[in-house]
């Protein structure tokens, strides 16, 4: 499948709503989807395996929402995960750093509630950043990161011009960029004590490989990168693909013996 058709894939399922949504804020764009089993259903809904905190890219964009990576969520939801679908603020509706990144952290929270579960935060293209990102705060709920197709490499993302100038879209140029970049880069900060999956196809055409291959270069001891022989941007997180019954491998429970 080409890359083209592959984005055609995802991009031509039909949405699929939430059983519930929840807001984390005010805006709207503050809210998480919720997908099968409720986390606060107690023991039921912990043998069904992580709650998986989905982050979906777009180049940080507000062009893009979380719809696309709506089939995704009922899928995973669909075999016992139960799934938060996060949205936060994005570069042309009020986000932007720090606001997208201070959203991301807020909705984790949300999403884990009190109980601080078992969470794998999963993140495409630049909610893999996120994802990478978010994971790295301090006091953060998150047990595992996958991410998949990620911008993992923020610094090597903007000397690209990735997407017509994305990460200084997200940054914002000006005084004190240098900073923003270092602060908002995975591949400088990664999470302590947080395992990190990395899944990229060889062939993405829209966020190059080697991002995460640098970022695995820079955190060996508790990164893994798996690269997808011959895959694209977006079958991973295309329901039914060999790439999403990867990502879906990582996520199901160890079998008890």
């Amino acid at each position: 499948m080409s890359a083209a058709d592959e984005e055609t894939a995802l991009l031509g399922l039909a949405p699929v709503a939430p059983d519930r949504t929840t807001a984390y804020g005010p805006h709207p764009d503050q809210v998480v989807d919720l997908y099968g089993p409720r986390p606060e259903d107690g023991a039921g809904a912990a043998a069904s395996g992580p709650l998986v905190v989905l982050l979906h890219g777009g180049f940080w964009r507000a062009a893009y929402d979380r719809r696309h990576l709506s089939p995704l969520a009922a899928a995973l939801a669909g075999q016992g995960l139960p799934v938060a679908l996060a949205e936060y603020r994005r570069v042309g509706a009020g986000g932007g750093a720090p606001r997208t990144f201070e959203d991301v952290a807020a909705a984790v929270e949300a999403a884990a509630g009190d109980r601080r579960r078992d969470v794998v935060l999963v993140g495409h293209s630049a909610g893999g950043h996120l994802a990478l990102l978010a994971a790295a705060r301090p006091g953060t709920p998150v047990r595992r990161v996958i991410a998949v197709s990620p911008v993992a490499d923020l610094a090597r993302a903007h000397e690209l011009g990735l997407s017509d100038g994305a990460v200084a879209e997200l940054l914002g140029t000006g005084p004190g960029f240098a900073a923003r970049l270092a602060a908002a880069d995975p591949a400088r900060r990664p999470p302590v004590g947080v395992p990190v999956t990395i899944l990229h196809g060889t062939d993405d055409p829209d966020v190059p490989p080697d991002l995460s291959r640098r970022y695995a270069a820079a955190s060996p001891e508790t990164t893994t990168l798996r690269e997808l022989p011959g895959v694209g941007h977006y079958a991973p997180v295309t329901p039914g693909t060999p790439g999403f019954a990867a990502l879906l491998a990582l996520l199901r429970p160890p079998r008890s013996t």
